[in-house]
């Protein structure tokens, strides 16, 4: 249960700026089986609040993690361009760090081995951590020793006890989704030897605004970041950004690159240009954000026209992907079979159930051939390269379009992209 008067899970000031109300909403994973359709499910507040302390920006705990990651539908490998991303992770960090068959690379939240197994192949020793034993069980399978479990302190002094201490730690987009932040980056400070590095990618909350990005809001993402933020986060515990990227993954992304602050490492410049930046667009301003909220309203009306207009006019629309962030979409502009006939994943598991909330049935992709819909709406429009690759050729012979909803409201058609 939500605490009456929250605290920022950071440094602890209370939280009194609302900078954007997405409604209510179901945890973005919880898809439904058929048998479940008639059963009541729970809807949380989606509030995005703002520290004016630390400058985080986050929402409320309503959900214990156990709850949403005791069984989780996200598997990383079924997105190819996220599996390229992280190869050549692997490959830079490899000639970076000079890592070899005596270091230890640990993933934080190493989902289904996605990241791991390039290290495996470069012949450097590694570890997950993953809370989602199913997905856990996914990267075993390929090789990948994964421990079950939330890291913490804990997990960071039973893996010291054993001997296993991490010459390079990496969290990528597992920081949003940790209600304890503190402890999560006490326990790197505590794993991480002392000339370690660790590594942790997120969506930039700069561009998550400046590229209206509101779907990437929902309940198993318990904070947005900035640089400011994370510095002030990562202080406490004696550790610097020494470097940080900006990265083109999930509409615009951060990697931070963390030291001991012990070891007075070199500091990169472009640190410090980030920050100014960040400073200036207003990202640790809680005022300045709440202005948010208009631009995703208006976001909200121009998708609901074109889905209105289209039914009207005798189309078929069906959607690509059932990823989480489109679930925030579904719930919060009230999209349901009345807009949106079924969608496609690539990801078997989700074949056969619903969205939560909205209850749209989801097939494989093949369906959309046999269906011969006249738009598809991209969920997952951080993958709109990727998508509209695969998707182009297949909708073109019977005159399809694609749809992208975010950052604007945008329609392709498949014959151009093949012209």
């Amino acid at each position: 249960m939500a605490e009456l008067s929250p605290k920022c899970r950071s440094c602890g000031v209370p939280l009194v700026d609302e900078v954007l109300d997405l409604g209510m909403s179901p945890l973005c994973e919880s898809f439904l089986r058929s048998d479940q359709l008639d059963r009541a499910e729970v809807f949380y507040p989606l509030k995005v609040l703002a520290c004016g302390g630390c400058g985080l920006v986050q929402l409320r705990e309503y959900v214990s993690p156990d709850e949403i990651f005791g069984e989780y539908a996200y598997f990383s490998s079924y997105s190819d361009s996220w599996v390229r991303h992280a190869a050549e992770y692997c490959r830079a960090m490899h000639g970076r760090l000079g890592l070899g068959g005596s270091s230890l690379v640990v993933e934080l939240g190493s989902n289904d081995g996605y990241l791991l197994q390039h290290f495996g192949e470069l012949g450097v020793p590694v570890l997950g951590v993953e809370p989602a034993a199913n997905v856990a069980a996914a990267a075993e399978a390929k090789g990948v020793p994964t421990r079950v479990a939330f890291f913490g302190a804990k997990v960071a002094n039973e893996l010291l006890a054993e001997g296993r201490a991490a010459d390079l730690i990496v969290g990528n987009n597992v920081l949003a989704q940790v209600p304890d932040l503190n402890d999560f980056v006490a326990g790197i400070a505590l794993l991480l030897k002392p000339a370690g590095t660790a590594t942790l990618e997120f969506p930039s909350l700069e561009q998550t605004v400046a590229g209206n990005q509101f779907d990437q809001v929902y309940h198993e993402h318990f904070s947005y970041f900035s640089l400011v933020s994370v510095e002030a986060l990562v202080a406490r515990h004696g550790l610097v950004v020494a470097d940080v990227e900006e990265l083109p993954s999930h509409g615009g992304s951060l990697r931070v690159h963390l030291r001991h602050a012990a070891g007075a490492p070199e500091i990169a410049a472009r640190v410090g240009a980030l920050r100014a930046r960040e400073l200036a667009a207003g990202c640790a301003d809680p005022a300045r954000l709440a202005g948010f909220g208009s631009v995703v309203e208006a976001t909200k009306r121009r998708l609901l026209a074109f889905l209105i207009e289209a039914r009207e006019a005798g189309r078929r629309v069906v959607g690509y992907g059932a990823p989480g962030k489109g679930n925030t979409l579904l719930n919060y502009c009230g999209i349901r079979t009345d807009f949106l006939d079924y969608l496609v994943d690539r990801n078997p598991y989700k074949h056969g159930r619903f969205t939560p909330g909205t209850h749209i049935p989801i097939f494989p992709v093949e369906r959309i051939a046999e269906t011969r819909p006249d738009y598809l709406l991209i969920l997952p429009w951080n993958l709109r390269r990727e998508i509209v690759r695969q998707m182009a050729p297949v909708i073109a012979p019977w005159g399809g379009s694609l749809v992208v909803p975010i950052p604007t409201l945008e329609v392709i058609e498949a014959k151009e992209v093949l012209a």
